[in-house]
């Protein structure tokens, strides 16, 4: 009869077993406290630049399931995302709308005093459906005690200069304003006197002035190797996401979706929000059956990506990483987030119905990870996390939903990340208007703004 072995060999001898995964995995969570909350209201809209045509009046005539053009003010209705399809639950927001909407806000950066730069997603979800959507960013200034937020000015995205390489839908005009169908920008950084943008399309990294003028876009080129999505312009339009016989590596809408930058400014980390497609197992990247996606090295200097790169390991299959920030200079925060949850309550997780949440919020956290602590692999560790769906909530800050002792962001998809100060963060959603309603039903989310004191986070060893 073979003796059991101590319990701690057994859990060495498992990790070990798992290739070192449980090395690089860390499962412990730590408290995270809520210090402001504001929100922008979910239908606000601006208009469009004075010369970029009447097409650009109203936006949302292309998003009917049918493609068919409707240009009747708030005649769709929004349903969400999640839930049951054969129980739509409709969000209460209304498409198409008069002027730009102001909604769908994916990266953000901390320009203090409580202000921040928040960049605008590509439009209402894919390139067929946003071509009346123009591309923006905007200065927007929060007030935690009053819980508003107000925009202060929209800057329109732009290529006079005609540096795409590609066609865009605004080709025959004189400014040449970028819509939702040329890129699908998600992640923000400011690059000496340039705004550097990630996109998901090609997925590219655009460097715009900040008056919005493209001065270039770099293509994703790691040691002599191309990364593409079904989206970039080399590839046409590719209708599956993993055909048998690939021309890509990102899958569609898996691109740039976070972006850091070094401390000195000197490198930008560009990350996949999906794991890459692997041309040879015909699988996307994972290790013991867990998907994982990757993290790239670009140099400012010479606006081209470095050999190296990491990878960072997901919880569980489905899950994406939705945002990144460097803390230090060898260790930052990403957002990992399922793709398929939201609500906070009422719950009905057992049955289908339109007036509760079927899959409430589930897997929402912020990670922090160590790149000097990667394993052989490229693995950086996963240190510690906050979960987002309990922050504590002692001073009773919360301007939107239950102020209770514990708070919740219930939001489909929480995207922005932007680091304020040494031990607080900005979260922001990306309310996907008109088709989420994480936070009430039959409302559609707001853009909100969630102050957070991550002390025992930012400590976690």
């Amino acid at each position: 009869m073979k003796h059991p072995k101590p319990l701690r060999l057994q859990l060495l001898a498992a990790a070990l077993s798992l290739g070192g995964l449980c090395l690089v995995q860390a499962q412990t969570e730590v408290s995270a406290v809520l210090a402001g909350h504001a929100s922008l209201a979910a239908t606000s809209s601006v208009s469009a630049p004075a010369d970029a045509g009447p097409l650009f009046y109203t936006s949302g005539k292309f998003t009917d399931a049918s493609r068919a053009r409707t240009d009747k003010l708030n005649s769709l209705q929004g349903v969400t995302f999640v839930g049951d399809p054969k129980y739509p639950r409709y969000s209460g927001g209304t498409l198409p709308v008069e002027g730009q909407a102001v909604q769908g806000f994916s990266g953000l950066v901390s320009l203090g005093q409580d202000r921040f730069l928040v960049l605008t997603d590509n439009g209402f979800g894919n390139k067929i459906n946003s071509q009346d959507a123009l591309l923006m960013v905007h200065h927007v200034h929060a007030n935690w005690k009053s819980g508003s937020v107000t925009r202060e000015k929209t800057t329109f995205l732009h290529d006079p200069d005609k540096k795409i390489p590609f066609f865009i839908v605004n080709e025959n005009s004189q400014s040449r304003y970028l819509t939702g169908s040329d890129f699908d920008p998600e992640s923000i950084q400011i690059v000496g006197d340039e705004w550097w943008i990630g996109d998901e399309f090609g997925p590219y990294v655009l460097r715009v002035t900040p008056q919005g003028k493209v001065l270039g876009v770099i293509e994703t080129v790691v040691a002599g190797k191309a990364f593409r999505s079904p989206d970039h312009y080399m590839n046409g339009r590719i209708p599956s996401n993993y055909p048998g016989d690939t021309v890509f590596e990102s899958r569609r809408s898996g691109g740039f979706e976070p972006m850091a930058k070094s401390i000195d400014g000197s490198t930008l980390y560009p990350m996949f929000e999906w794991p890459l497609w692997d041309s040879a197992t015909k699988a996307q990247d994972a290790r013991d059956g867990k998907p994982f996606t990757r993290i790239l090295e670009l140099d400012v200097a010479s606006r081209s990506y470095k050999d190296r790169q990491w990878k960072y390991q997901f919880e569980d299959v489905g899950n994406v990483a939705a945002d990144f920030q460097m803390l230090d200079a060898t260790t930052g925060l990403v957002i990992e987030r399922d793709d398929t949850t939201e609500g906070a309550g009422p719950n009905c997780p057992n049955e289908p119905r339109v007036d509760c949440f079927t899959r409430p919020a589930k897997f929402k956290r912020v990670y922090k990870i160590d790149f000097s602590q990667a394993d052989a692999a490229g693995f950086v560790r996963k240190v510690a996390y906050i979960d987002l769906t309990k922050i504590a909530n002692p001073q009773r800050l919360a301007k939107i939903g239950p102020n209770e002792a514990s708070f919740a962001l219930p939001h489909l998809g929480p995207e922005g990340l932007t680091i304020v100060d040494s031990k607080h963060i900005v979260l922001v959603n990306d309310n996907n208007f008109p088709y989420s309603s994480g936070r009430t039903i039959g409302k559609p989310d707001d853009n909100e703004f969630t102050l957070i004191n991550i002390e025992a986070l930012v400590n976690a060893k």
